[in-house]
């Protein structure tokens, strides 16, 4: 929950609001003991699997409207442009005056017919954060993407009936940036406090050789990308445009994801300072504050701050450096799981939703091997390799690595190159059904296959194959 009070002094008063968690959660208990070996929730297509019990992530640590919760909130006096003046962090109750979802506060920020405090204040956070991310951005902070989509779930058979890509709105960059925010300057707290035992969150620097593949296939589009600093692999990206394709600035930080290292949790006193860093924010200092509910650092990091401002008390294992170190080892491993279950859940329901269809899409090549392309299809957001295995012996297969190209034939491909694909379940053995993708487009004698009308509602469509770019 975040807010905004009426200006004062030219200044206004912005509030972060989390769910008091580590009031119910008390240290040693079976509850903690549990919450830290499962160390995160687990979402997955159809449902949630909570760290803590859901009387507690569904009800009294739910920042329900009009009803007064606990809460952990830091409150800064900031000017219009976003300079903090004042900070400070307490256990407060607070009564929320509405529980929005993002489409809901949008439409209230987009209705200008609109003058009540509400509206007027989701304003005012909203232009605030366009102060606060572009500071973050000049700082060098990276802007990715990655594919993430949302199945509509039948209420009865729980079967997947429909399939898209989030669509990420205004009020999702607000409450992000207040989040960043947040957990920025408690990390800054905490580790003054306690600059031995902080439970911090880091993101190493990814060697420059790791990039070398989106150097190269954004050079064959035109495109250069330095990748020296983060500050500069920023403004390459924020820069990176070919003008009638606006999905390839996308493509670009699909890929520039994957170059990157993962961000892990760390005790503070064993490791060096200069590795607290974090790349991909471009932050000195970084934790997880925000979601104690589903993230065992999060409740953590409350409990320290809550000692270093008088509201609560240390005790001997937060204060182990060893044995912090342990725990952070332990949500490192967990979260790393909870990934991998997630998208064996979306592998799941992707192939419960195409277990009838036949499909013919839009897809850009994400990436090219020797003898196959990683495709995206941008419509429902999935990945897959498509292995190019030619009928006719008499098919040359040539692979530029450098070039990021693969030339089938007389067919050149390159990275991020538009292409159709066909998808479809594929169901010869039983036991392991797998979603499949052919490509139709372009068309190589051997390799491609005929492409396939798709009816919906009264109109038929079908992808008419495009020219294929030809080989000199």
């Amino acid at each position: 929950s975040s807010g905004i009070n009426a200006e004062y002094g030219g200044n206004c008063e912005v509030g972060v609001h989390i769910a008091d968690l580590s009031y119910f959660v008390r240290p040693g208990t079976a509850l903690d003991l549990e919450a830290q070996r499962r160390g995160t929730s687990v979402y997955l297509c159809d449902k949630r699997i909570d760290m803590v019990p859901e009387v507690l992530s569904s009800n009294l640590c739910s920042l329900r409207a009009n009803e007064d919760r606990l809460a952990f909130s830091g409150i800064w006096e900031m000017t219009k442009e976003g300079e903090i003046v004042k900070r400070r962090f307490s256990k407060t109750v607070i009564r929320s005056v509405a529980a929005l979802t993002y489409a809901e506060a949008q439409i209230l920020i987009d209705d200008k017919n609109r003058t009540d405090p509400l509206s007027e204040g989701l304003r005012g956070l909203n232009e605030l954060a366009k102060k606060l991310k572009q500071k973050r951005i000049e700082a060098g902070a990276l802007t990715l993407a990655s594919p993430e989509v949302r199945f509509h779930i039948d209420s009865e058979t729980h079967d997947p009936i429909g399939i898209e890509t989030k669509d990420l709105k205004e009020t999702n960059s607000m409450i992000e940036e207040f989040m960043l925010l947040a957990n920025c300057e408690v990390a800054r707290h905490i580790e003054k406090e306690f600059p031995q035992c902080a439970v911090l969150r880091r993101h190493p620097a990814p060697p420059l050789t790791n990039f070398d593949l989106l150097v190269n296939a954004a050079a064959v589009k035109g495109v250069e990308v330095i990748c020296s600093t983060n500050k500069e692999l920023a403004y390459s990206l924020e820069n990176a445009n070919i003008p009638g394709d606006p999905f390839f600035n996308i493509l670009l930080r699909i890929v520039s994801t994957r170059c990157m290292m993962q961000a892990v949790y760390f005790c503070s006193g064993l490791y060096p300072e200069e590795e607290y860093f974090h790349y991909g924010l471009a932050v000195p200092l970084y934790t997880h504050f925000t979601s104690p509910i589903r993230r065992y650092p999060d409740l953590l990091v409350h409990r320290l701050l809550a000692a270093s401002v008088g509201q609560d008390k240390t005790y001997t294992e937060l204060l182990d450096r060893n044995i912090v170190n342990e725990w952070c080892e332990n949500m490192n491993y967990r979260h790393h799981q909870a990934q991998l279950v997630q998208r064996a859940s979306i592998a799941l329901h992707t192939q419960l939703y195409f277990k009838d269809k036949c499909l013919d899409e839009d897809a850009y090549i994400l990436f090219v091997r020797r003898n196959a392309i990683v495709v995206l299809v941008r419509r429902y957001g999935l990945e897959s390799t498509i292995f190019l295995k030619a009928v006719e012996s008499t098919v040359e297969f040539k692979y530029e690595e450098e070039k990021c190209k693969l030339t089938v034939g007389r067919v050149v491909m390159q990275m991020f190159d538009r292409v159709v694909v066909q998808i479809s379940v594929e169901d010869c053995n039983i036991q392991h059904k797998k979603l499949r993708m052919k490509l139709v487009n372009p068309i190589i004698p051997g390799v491609s296959v005929e492409p396939i009308y798709v009816t919906m509602g009264n109109k038929d469509e079908a992808h008419v194959p495009k020219p294929a770019t030809i080989k000199p």
